[in-house]
């Protein structure tokens, strides 16, 4: 069985498509969609400590003329509330 490649925050994204998001203590895994020449965000609560994985690749949408880049990953609602929630 061949193992996933990971990514680190800063590492320049290769590949538009949908990330599995792991975060190193506070967070369930999560799916975000990310751009191509981008920079794998870090994460706003536990800063570098996550790791993304490609799910599936999407068209290359950076050749459109809307694009919006992810800088941080948010924290979500129920981490301010101290409880986190299955996806």
């Amino acid at each position: 069985m061949s193992r996933k490649r990971q990514f680190l925050c800063g590492d320049r994204i290769s590949e538009s498509g949908i990330y599995l998001v792991r975060h190193s203590k506070h967070r369930l895994p999560h799916e975000v969609t990310l751009l191509r020449d981008q920079l794998f965000p870090r994460c706003a609560k536990c800063e570098d400590s996550v790791y993304f994985e490609l799910v599936r690749r999407a068209a290359d949408i950076t050749l459109t003329p809307f694009k919006v880049a992810l800088y941080a990953l948010p924290v979500a609602d129920e981490e301010e509330e101290g409880s986190i929630v299955a996806p």
